[in-house]
């Protein structure tokens, strides 16, 4: 991809619904998994967004539901995100400025790498790269605009 389309809100941008499909492949054993069902980023009582994840997850041949929660909180610079765990604890800084962003988030002994990219108005990006002694993953999930 040459180009990355500049967010410069990204609360604004992500607010809304998402049609979520997420591949996951098990580099050390060759599993692969999908992820397919819906995000929905609506308006916190505090400032910032719910991340709420819903739908079904296949692995190794066997559905079964799927979901989680996240919150987007206004970032330190103007037009970016601190993303937290539901519960509260810190996962990564979010920089959409220039379409694009690398976020790290270590978690015991591996690390989980984060690419976001935005293709348009309406489709955005990720690539998790998840490696250590636990972990040899990669998850890629594309986002769809609904509605």
């Amino acid at each position: 991809m040459d180009e990355f389309w500049p967010v410069p809100d990204v609360l604004a941008y992500l607010s809304g619904s998402w049609r979520v499909r997420r591949s996951v492949r098990d580099l050390a054993s060759g599993d692969e998994g999908e992820f397919s069902g819906t995000t929905v980023f609506s308006a916190l009582t505090e400032r910032g967004l719910l991340h709420a994840e819903s739908g079904t997850f296949t692995w190794r041949g066997v559905s079964r539901p799927a979901e989680r929660t996240l919150r987007f909180l206004p970032g330190a610079a103007p037009g970016t995100a601190d993303v937290r765990f539901g519960d509260g604890r810190p996962f990564h800084e979010l920089d959409l400025t220039s379409g694009h962003h690398v976020a790290d988030h270590p978690c015991s002994a591996d690390l989980y790498r984060g690419e976001f990219t935005v293709l348009d108005p309406d489709r955005w990006r990720t690539v998790w790269r998840v490696g250590g002694p636990a972990k040899d993953l990669v998850l890629s999930t594309d986002y769809v605009r609904v509605g």
